[in-house]
């Protein structure tokens, strides 16, 4: 395979990579920040194979354009971030389920089954001996030595 197409091939696997993580990220996360990142991942990936393309033709058109997609995709980040702030102030919380009474009027509501609460793990105290008392070790550390 020729220098120019192999490079090509490796630039179009990472930009496919990039897309398809973004992708699944965006698909699979409630939380509206992550969904925010996964999106400009994807964006990443598109923009990362226009340029292959570009180089691989000779063409500064690709080039061009992905300027623009990094300049809108600022101006995104920027709208985004005004969007989770508000979203925060107005719901405390930017679990995309929470947000119900943004759904239009004739919509029904998204009914989704309660995630059960995480127990709340008691810390694992060491038990120490009473003063002056050796403590116990079992006699498989005493008669089996694996060092020696």
């Amino acid at each position: 395979m020729p220098h120019e197409t192999a490079l090509l091939n490796n630039y179009l696997i990472v930009g496919a990579l990039l897309f398809g993580i973004g992708m699944i990220g965006f698909l699979s996360r409630r939380n509206m920040i992550v969904m925010f990142l996964a999106a400009e991942m994807m964006l990443q990936g598109v923009s990362l194979s226009l340029v292959a393309w570009s180089r691989f033709h000779d063409d500064w058109g690709g080039q061009m354009l992905v300027i623009f997609i990094i300049a809108v995709a600022a101006c995104e980040a920027a709208i985004a971030l005004a969007l989770v702030l508000a979203v925060f102030r107005r719901c405390g919380n930017l679990d995309i389920a929470f947000l119900q009474e943004l759904r239009e009027a004739d919509q029904p509501p998204f009914d989704e089954p309660p995630v059960p609460e995480e127990p709340a793990a008691r810390p694992a105290w060491p038990k120490l001996p009473p003063a002056g008392v050796q403590p116990e070790i079992p006699p498989e550390e005493t008669d089996y030595r694996p060092h020696i």
